[in-house]
């Protein structure tokens, strides 16, 4: 396909390859989830129903991706840990994290039903991400020291804080109660004041959950005389146990070893600052627009399953639309998105400081919260459509220095998406006249934007500017003002209130009328 004018902006991107030999650790974790669990009527303080949920999640991930050999969770937060070879997407951070909390969110929402049958979905859950890069074996084994600790002692508080509320205290006295507390003392509270042995609690609340692949086999069918045809697949199994960063656990799981390598000693203490100092922390340029794509994962099969209609679906654009819109509405620094096909543009104001502008977290959030929104208004716009298995997204955030670069970068993909869509209603009709899929692409091979838009008309009766707007230009989406004058207090002076919403628009965005008329958008 021919290249635009507006391609020079992808030299703005910027690789984040985590070099070998680190290993690469994935966690993922709620984000405000004291909120969602109380919306959702978790049982305090621990709901093992919502950690099932979490563990099917975990399960379903590394089921997915292959590359990951161990996982560890406990509460709302998961560590995917991937084999010490992997070449998963080539290493790319933001590819790896995105594309796991995308899954794992998905997950959550289609197993939701399964696991809390009697529960409605109140609002879309989401998670955030990041990578951390284990610069050796010893460096993972204080990592995996360090979060199974954590897991002890926000365990052990939160049983107590709890305990203390049902008896009467407020949650501020029962925080500062137990700030001035020893792990001791919780101990004998939990014992002579509620006679609970803490060391008798459910392993998952106080170990938290290992995950383990293994291969098994597997009968998959049977031959005419009746002998079983036997594959092995990858099977994931949760245990729980006391010490996951000590030798003898690490050791005696012969797949660890291989893939990851052995641990040689046990850790007597951890220092969470040292095992912190490997996290990502890629904070994005100051006083730069910051853009954060999203692009479907596989969508071309996800599309094939889900039947959508060639080669544009309405039905599956209103949705991605309807999920940016959402996406917007929650993160109002967003000013700006542009969408076509599986992807999404979502354009940051330029002095914007959420989450830090730390590219992990603002990414991982756009994403999991964009995945979160699909699952759940799926039924929505495919009223007669079961949605057969969870969908996800990759993302990456780039940095441009001033608004014309942006704008380049918009004009990019429009000038994209105008050349997809003439290549795929092209491609498409040829394929439903008869011919194959090979034999479409070989007919279109060198054909010019002139000669297509002739055989579409010539040969199919299609005049492709009479196409709708929205396959031929995408969706714009930015935040539209309308002022309302209303009284206040009977008051004879009038108030003006403003009231802000998001609009989608199919606009000729590469043009500088758009902008011109659409001044508040980038000032």
């Amino acid at each position: 396909m021919a290249n635009s004018k507006y391609e020079y902006v992808k030299l703005f991107e910027v690789d984040d390859e985590v070099m070998p030999p680190n290993l690469i650790v994935v966690r993922v974790e709620g984000l405000d989830f004291p909120r969602f669990s109380e919306v959702h009527g978790f049982v305090k303080p621990n709901d093992e129903k919502a950690l099932e949920l979490m563990n099917c999640c975990a399960i379903a991930t590394m089921e997915m991706f292959s590359d990951v050999v161990f996982s560890y969770g406990f509460n709302d937060e998961y560590s995917f840990i991937f084999k010490k070879t992997s070449k998963f997407y080539q290493r790319r951070a933001s590819k790896l994290y995105s594309l796991a909390v995308s899954f794992f969110t998905s997950v959550y929402i289609t197993k939701w039903q399964e696991v809390f049958p009697h529960k409605h979905l109140i609002f879309p859950p989401s998670f955030r991400a990041r990578v951390v890069c284990c610069a050796s074996i010893e460096v993972l084994q204080a990592y995996l020291a360090w979060r199974q600790q954590f897991c002890h002692v926000n365990n052990l508080d939160n049983t107590c804080f709890w305990k203390l509320v049902e008896c009467g205290k407020t949650d501020r006295e029962a925080h500062d109660f137990l700030k001035v507390t020893e792990k001791k003392e919780k101990h004998e509270l939990l014992f002579q004041k509620f006679n609970i042995n803490y060391a008798n609690l459910d392993a998952i609340f106080r170990q938290g959950s290992c995950i383990l692949t293994t291969k098994v086999e597997d009968i998959v069918k049977y031959h005419e005389d009746g002998t079983p045809v036997k594959r092995l697949r990858r099977k994931a199994t949760v245990i729980h146990s006391p010490n996951i960063a000590g030798r003898r656990f690490w050791n005696e799981h012969s797949i660890l070893v291989k893939e990851l390598g052995a641990f040689t000693t046990d850790i007597d203490k951890i220092n969470p600052d040292y095992v912190r100092s490997f996290q990502v922390e890629n904070k994005l340029m100051p006083s730069t627009w910051i853009v954060i794509r999203i692009d479907g994962c596989h969508f071309h099969r996800f599309s094939e399953v889900h039947v959508f209609e060639k080669p544009n679906d309405e039905h599956a654009l209103n949705l991605m639309n309807s999920c940016a819109v959402a996406v917007m509405e929650k993160l109002p620094d967003l000013v700006f998105s542009y969408g076509v096909s599986d992807e999404y543009s979502f354009v940051l104001k330029k002095d914007s400081q959420i989450y830090g502008r730390r590219a992990s977290e603002i990414v991982s959030i756009i994403v999991s919260l964009f995945s979160s929104l699909y699952v759940m208004k799926w039924s929505e716009f495919f009223p007669h459509k079961e949605l057969k298995y969870p969908p996800s997204f990759d993302g990456r955030a780039v940095c441009y220095p001033s608004r014309e670069i942006l704008q380049d970068y918009l004009a990019w993909r429009q000038v994209d998406c105008h050349i997809n869509n003439q290549y795929n209603t092209c491609f498409w009709e040829l394929v439903k006249s008869g011919k194959s899929k090979s034999e479409a692409q070989a007919y279109l091979k060198g054909t010019q934007a002139l000669e297509k838009e002739r055989m579409l008309n010539l040969q199919f009766n299609i005049l492709y500017n009479e196409l709708p707007l929205m396959f031929r230009q995408g969706s714009s989406s930015f935040w539209e003002k309308e002022d309302v004058t209303a009284a206040v207090d009977k008051n004879p002076d009038d108030s003006e209130i403003s009231k802000r919403k998001v609009v989608v628009v199919h606009s000729n965005i590469i043009e500088p009328s758009f902008w011109e008329e659409h001044p508040w958008i980038l000032n």
